[in-house]
């Protein structure tokens, strides 16, 4: 399991046990959509390469999930991402994506794909300021329109494109 600790947050790779605590991260987070518990622990069994948490004091404050695209190795679709109200604001959502960028299976990735409702203010600016630190681009394109979702209340969701991602020094 690959570990990184800096200003007393670890970030690591997850395991199938960490997936309640990923699901309880999205209950609480407040601007998530909500999966099943099991669709969180699959997750962390099958893309645990391209999955983190942020601990503090051991207790899981943040995480990021995402997934090589089978289509198209290039790119790296970031599928959630939460920070714990208590914790936001303090660098831990970028250092979640610069250490999953950073990691051997991502070395071939030079795009980062994701979703994000036109009302999600600080995911908005969580890539855009991540796209700007790494000196790439940034577009918006349509995603998926809210008619795909079963339930009326769901906004569109915007494709968020960045890269070419920069040559990362990669690690374990």
């Amino acid at each position: 399991m690959i570990q990184k600790k800096a200003n007393n947050v670890l970030i690591r790779s997850v395991s199938p046990q960490d997936g309640q605590y990923l699901w309880q991260a999205a209950v609480d987070s407040g601007n998530l959509d909500i999966n099943s518990a099991y669709c969180y622990i699959m997750l962390c069994k099958y893309f645990s390469e391209t999955c983190r948490v942020a601990e503090i004091d051991g207790k899981v404050v943040g995480f990021v999930t995402a997934f090589i695209q089978p289509s198209n190795p290039e790119n790296l679709f970031v599928w959630q991402i939460a920070v714990n109200a208590e914790h936001r604001g303090k660098g831990i959502a970028e250092s979640l994506l610069r250490d999953l960028i950073s990691v051997k299976m991502c070395a071939k990735i030079r795009y980062i794909e994701t979703t994000i409702s036109p009302s999600n203010a600080a995911s908005i600016r969580l890539f855009a300021k991540f796209a700007q630190d790494l000196h790439a681009s940034i577009v918006k394109n349509d995603g998926f329109p809210s008619p795909l979702f079963p339930d009326s209340k769901h906004e569109d969701e915007q494709l968020i494109v960045i890269g070419p991602i920069p040559k990362i020094k990669k690690v374990c």
